[in-house]
């Protein structure tokens, strides 16, 4: 079982930026893919960026290449989604997850963070 624990989400006008943070409970974080979703009301849960064990492979939602950077710390069993030129189109909650297998469908992960939100004011 891991527990995973999101922080740094919040309120910031558009253009501004964001720290996304989630600390994980495994044992053997290096060993679990991470990623980062998020959700608005009335719509499914969309992938955003992940990371593979030892960040030998990273991938993003097209939408935010470019502007968003996933980063992981494995000393600190901690992933970061770095937010900078954020849009009012970028809130949502954002969910921290986590899964021994590299994916970027929310089907290929088993343990999720309780979700933060972040809101983007125009």
């Amino acid at each position: 079982q891991v527990h995973v624990v999101e922080s740094g989400g919040g309120l910031v006008q558009a253009g501004g930026s964001l720290k996304l943070s989630c600390v994980a409970s495994a044992r053997t974080f290096n060993n679990y893919v991470m990623s980062w979703f998020r959700q608005t009301p009335g719509r499914d849960r969309e992938f955003v960026a992940a990371i593979g064990w030892s960040a030998g492979r990273i991938d993003y939602k097209s939408s935010v290449k470019g502007r968003f950077t996933i980063s992981r710390d494995n000393a600190k069993n901690t992933v970061y989604l770095q937010m900078n030129s954020l849009k009012p189109e970028d809130s949502a909650v954002y969910y921290c997850a986590a899964a021994r297998y590299y994916g970027t469908t929310k089907n290929d992960y088993t343990y999720w963070g309780q979700g933060i939100q972040v809101t983007v004011s125009s």
